[in-house]
């Protein structure tokens, strides 16, 4: 019987990147890499074989989708910021069986979701980015799912994320839960970029305390009140793929049931206007 041993809210920033290369923000996001790192160290030691992310950078208008195939393997450029994400290699196993069961769980569940085997079906950075730094501590094999959510309900990514507990559940692996993607995500405008000192800094002030107060939560254990409150946080606070990947991720742990203290891993940090961290979901 499979069991999901880990869970993480994760950043995906492309600075990260940019952090290990000569410039202006080398060795600016260690903290950041750090806290990918950890969370791989832990996964292994709970014995985790795949990981499943939620990928707020995968973008989808009908239906729900996942990346099943059984290899990622290439070079990839971001069509967002080509300046920042240039050819990055990357080479994972799939774990097909997973994706097939979970997409399968979904649409019994009434939700229509689609499993792919396409090679020529790339992966999106929210996937890419924590893989590229997770993999040196721990290779799992991958399971992207799509979770920038643009006609779908929170409802909706709920059951997806119960889903994705019974598939896991009715499987033989133990997997990692990620949801890969930004708390606040109000990137600067693009005249104000340069003149705020963009990569570095938040664009509301209102974000950044309404981010610091869901960390409190979370780590307080007081999940049930960040559901209430969660629709409107992606609202007005411009939460990544409207935080679909954060429903995803507290369907597969319980909804408003789920009450562990989580562990943030990274501090809290700005970038390009939005607000960012790597936070530990324990799971019991």
């Amino acid at each position: 019987m499979g069991e999901i041993v880990l869970a993480a809210k994760c950043t995906h920033v492309p600075t990260m990147l940019m952090s290990e290369q000569d410039g202006p923000v080398k060795g600016k996001r260690q903290a950041a890499i750090d806290g990918h790192l950890e969370i791989a160290w832990r996964a292994k030691a709970l014995g985790a074989d795949t990981v499943v992310i939620c990928d707020t950078h995968w973008v989808i208008n009908a239906g729900f989708h996942i990346n099943a195939n059984h290899r990622f393997r290439g070079l990839f450029t971001s069509n967002e910021f080509p300046q920042f994400i240039q050819n990055m290699p990357f080479d994972h196993e799939g774990n097909p069986a997973l994706g097939d069961a979970i997409a399968r769980a979904a649409t019994e569940a009434g939700v229509y979701t689609l499993a792919h085997h396409l090679d020529t079906l790339e992966c999106e950075y929210g996937t890419l980015v924590p893989m590229h730094f997770m993999s040196r501590a721990h290779r799992m094999k991958v399971v992207s799912v799509a979770a920038w959510c643009t006609v779908h309900s929170h409802d909706e990514s709920r059951v997806i994320g119960e889903a994705i507990r019974k598939a896991v559940e009715a499987s033989d692996s133990k997997v990692l839960l990620v949801a890969s993607g930004s708390l606040s995500h109000k990137i600067w405008p693009n005249r104000d970029y340069a003149a705020n000192n963009g990569t570095f800094t938040i664009s509301s002030e209102f974000n950044r305390q309404v981010d610091l107060h869901v960390l409190d939560m979370w780590q307080r254990g007081d999940h049930a009140t960040f559901l209430k409150m969660l629709p409107d946080y992606a609202q007005f606070c411009c939460g990544e793929g409207s935080m679909h990947d954060t429903a995803m991720l507290y369907g597969a742990l319980g909804w408003d049931s789920y009450s562990a203290k989580c562990e943030v891993v990274t501090p809290y940090f700005p970038s390009s206007g939005t607000g960012q961290t790597n936070v530990i979901f324990p799971v019991s």
